[in-house]
């Protein structure tokens, strides 16, 4: 049975543009509830350690530079179905390639500037949530 948490991130491109607003109206009008959101900065070890699992590929230095450059959104999210709900909402990771209508389509200028993560499986939605929350911020 599919969870009914995701995670997801409004990227520094996102963010710095102003179309934080936007992205949230989006997602909440898609379903979703906002169960925990918080505007932070990662610093460059930190965006290394949420992306560890890219250390030997070879964009893993410019990705963590790149999501260390200025503000983030983190969000925890709930509905029913929640990570494949929200992977077809925010589209294909190249703007290019996503379909009309989605988040990555109307805010992503690049693939690497592809204004939102999304969590790709249940089990990465509460590693990279636990990343960013601790249990009793996400308790509301």
């Amino acid at each position: 049975m599919a969870n009914n948490r995701t995670f997801t991130m409004i990227k520094p491109d996102a963010f710095g543009a102003g179309n934080s607003g936007a992205i949230l109206k989006m997602i909440e009008e898609a379903g979703f509830k906002i169960v925990a959101m918080k505007a932070t900065k990662l610093s460059p070890e930190m965006a290394g350690k949420f992306y560890e699992v890219h250390s030997e590929r070879p964009f893993y230095a410019a990705l963590c530079a790149y999501m260390s450059s200025g503000p983030i959104l983190p969000v925890i999210l709930e509905k029913d179905n929640a990570v494949e709900d929200f992977r077809k909402l925010i589209g294909a990771t190249n703007p290019a390639d996503a379909a009309e209508g989605t988040i990555r389509k109307i805010f992503a200028t690049s693939i690497e500037a592809n204004a939102v993560h999304g969590s790709d499986s249940d089990e990465n939605a509460a590693i990279e949530g636990n990343f960013f929350f601790s249990q009793f911020e996400r308790v509301l």
